[in-house]
């Protein structure tokens, strides 16, 4: 029996690879019927936003730990960066070079942009909880005060950062992560910040 989860990073490694969710082959892979598939997963679309999500958790916590690996447990580096922004760019960053999300965003981009944008979905809630978090944790840490509540914050830096990040789909334009990072930086410490 192929549980949910195990369907899930089925899924994202085929993703990864830049292969077309292909609801068929991926339950004759997985030894089940697509009625089955349906059954623990959900539709395409729903496939879709876990497999991405899980994709982006894994992006957020390997930046996490790059942190972690060449900063420590402090709030801010030797240059004064404030360890959730820095660790929002390099997220950003890697999910901006991924060449399989980057397959399917050339190939479906309507479907793409919905599921990952989806104010309801299984991709947008997720990183804005996981910003929120990271918000959360500098903010207990002593790094900073924000000047609004954390949740429209979180909310704000990932939209914000969504409409640079695809830019290149839904406005036709280059993504500028540079111009995002100094915006979101401004979004929570009131001024620009150097970007790395």
């Amino acid at each position: 029996m192929t549980a949910p989860e195990e369907l899930v990073r089925l899924a994202a490694r085929k993703l990864a690879r830049g292969e077309r969710l292909d609801l068929g082959a991926l339950a004759a892979e997985a030894g089940i019927s697509r009625a089955t598939l349906f059954r623990r997963v959900g539709n395409r679309e729903d496939l879709l936003g876990d497999a991405l999500w899980r994709m982006s958790e894994r992006t957020l916590a390997r930046a996490v730990r790059r942190w972690e690996q060449t900063e420590g447990p402090v709030v801010r580096d030797a240059g004064g960066r404030l360890r959730c922004l820095t660790v929002m760019g390099w997220y950003r960053s890697d999910v901006a070079t991924a060449s399989g999300l980057h397959v399917l965003l050339d190939n479906e981009p309507t479907t793409a942009i919905r599921v990952l944008t989806d104010p309801h979905g299984r991709v947008q809630p997720r990183v804005i909880a996981a910003y929120r978090d990271l918000l959360a944790r500098d903010v207990a840490d002593g790094g900073f005060t924000p000047v609004v509540d954390l949740d429209s914050l979180s909310f704000a830096l990932v939209r914000l950062g969504e409409s640079f990040l695809y830019s290149d789909v839904v406005a036709a334009g280059k993504p500028n992560l540079e111009a995002a990072a100094k915006l979101l930086g401004v979004l929570v410490e009131g001024t620009p910040v150097a970007v790395r």
